[in-house]
């Protein structure tokens, strides 16, 4: 049973609730948000933003969702670059409520066949805080490699921090 599908600004209201559900526990591994983030016009907003990047081809937004079709989190492939380099960026995250049963890797798992499934990517890359191991553990289990620490990479609870970088190629 898949475990991810394409967002839909049908599912505003419900991940608006995971996002407050969640804010603390997501807090640690997230840029400062602000008030607006929390709420339905700014995750409606958000998800406009990404809807509009996915019909550009610039990023896939997905929903991770529970048996039932509820969203319990996100995966998306950002910042698709064609060309040369025919490489994204993947991110994600999973509701507290729903860590340790593996939606994680099963969600990225589903991002990685998009990629180099209906994309025809080449590379994927993501990046993790350096004490991340969770998520470090689900980019292992799909395939990822380190390949680098970043210093300094991007602002996370308000501070630059470093970041490991992990890629993974297209089956050859």
């Amino acid at each position: 049973m898949p475990v991810t599908r394409v967002v839909s600004v049908d599912d505003v209201e419900a991940l608006t609730d995971r996002v407050r559900e969640n804010r603390a526990f997501l807090a640690p591994w997230e840029p400062v948000r602000d008030e607006a983030y929390f709420t339905v016009e700014g995750q409606r907003a958000v998800l406009e933003a990404q809807l509009d990047a996915y019909a550009r081809g610039s990023m896939v937004p997905l929903v991770i969702v529970d048996e039932d079709d509820r969203p319990i989190g996100r995966v998306n492939l950002n910042n698709v670059v064609r060309g040369a380099f025919q490489s994204a960026d993947l991110g994600y995250w999973v509701s507290e409520s729903h860590t340790g049963r593996g939606i994680a890797s099963a969600a990225v798992a589903e991002a990685v066949e998009v990629a180099f499934g209906r994309l025809g990517l080449h590379r994927l890359q993501a990046g993790t805080l350096l004490h991340n191991t969770a998520s470090q553990r689900v980019l292992a289990r799909n395939g990822f490699r380190p390949f680098a620490v970043a210093p300094s990479y991007l602002r996370i609870a308000g501070q630059w921090q470093d970041h490991v970088l992990y890629h993974l190629l297209a089956p050859s």
